[in-house]
């Protein structure tokens, strides 16, 4: 059974910095997709970035430039490096991974930005 435990998720100022990590039980590398989702309250779910197994990476237009998503295979962790954070960043981010049709989600981890 896979599982994903993300970590660093806080308390930042606008303008400020996290990194949230998600570490895997098994090798990522063995992932089609990875990726970090975040969901608002009273809102769906919704893509923040992925990368994928060749790693190529994709992100909302929201983050773009702001956001960056990596991995380490050796660490079996995929990271959500978050800078110029602003309030509408406050959310519960998720990590997702994706193996031929089976998805896997972490428990997720709640970011806060204040104003």
């Amino acid at each position: 059974q896979v599982q994903l435990v993300e970590s660093g998720g806080g308390l930042v100022q606008a303008g400020g910095s996290l990194r949230l990590s998600c570490a895997a039980s098994g090798s990522i590398s063995s992932f089609h997709v990875m990726g970090w989702y975040f969901q608002a309250p009273g809102k769906q779910r919704e893509l923040v970035a992925v990368i994928s197994s060749d790693g190529s990476t994709n992100y909302a237009d929201s983050v773009k430039g702001r956001f960056t998503i990596s991995s380490d295979n050796a660490k079996n962790t995929v990271y959500l490096q978050m800078n110029s954070l602003k309030p509408e960043d406050t959310a519960v981010y998720y990590c997702h991974a994706k193996k031929y049709w089976s998805n896997y989600w972490g428990q997720g981890t709640q970011v806060t930005v204040s104003s």
